[in-house]
């Protein structure tokens, strides 16, 4: 069974919409506006290059990482070499990059389900908000790699939803905090 890593760059009040820069957000590029750049606070991104065996997105995430990650070659190379896996009903095969390595389509929760059931290491979780809270809801996230910033967004799409659902415990496994106020949060979801 392969573990599903969601990560995310996260507000303190649970935001994780616009963090880089992405237009079309108010609050767009928060976890660098007004915070001091602490390059130890970013050893976590890229140990998950090094472990991560695959990526899974959303349609949305992949839309917008597609065009610019490949070009990243001294960034990403990681992630730019490994398979994703992009969660949508509607994206087409002719829809995909082709110079981004191997892509596949999955239709449903129930695929992502039967992908962690095969051989193979970890498969981590970029961006899609959507797509983090409904493999929340669904008991198919293991761990979350947090990088909590130190700030209030108020309003923008959220990492978890708002389901009415029973508790699901998490074991903190790692934790650190920055000069910067950022803090790591690594939690193992217990079941």
């Amino acid at each position: 069974m392969r573990t599903l890593i969601s990560t995310a760059f996260i507000s303190l009040d649970g935001v994780v919409e616009g963090p880089g820069g992405e237009p079309g957000y108010r609050n767009s590029g928060w976890t660098f506006q007004g915070i001091e750049f602490d390059p130890t606070a970013y050893e976590l991104k890229s140990r998950e290059q090094e472990q991560a065996t695959a990526m899974l997105l959303g349609r949305v995430s992949y839309q917008a990482f597609s065009p610019v990650w490949p070009d990243m070659t001294e960034e990403f190379p990681g992630y730019n070499a490994m398979p994703k896996y992009v969660v949508s009903t509607t994206l087409k095969e002719e829809d995909l990059v082709a110079n981004w390595g191997e892509t596949t389509i999955l239709r449903s929760l129930d695929d992502v389900a039967a992908l962690k059931r095969t051989e193979g290491g970890p498969i981590i979780v970029h961006g899609s908000a959507a797509l983090n809270r409904d493999l929340s809801d669904a008991g198919l996230i293991d761990r979350y790699h947090l990088l909590v910033f130190p700030v209030l967004l108020g309003a923008g799409k959220r990492l978890f939803s708002e389901t009415d659902k029973d508790k699901q415990s998490l074991k903190l496994v790692e934790s650190e905090s920055y000069g910067n106020g950022v803090q790591k949060l690594v939690y193992d979801v217990t079941r």
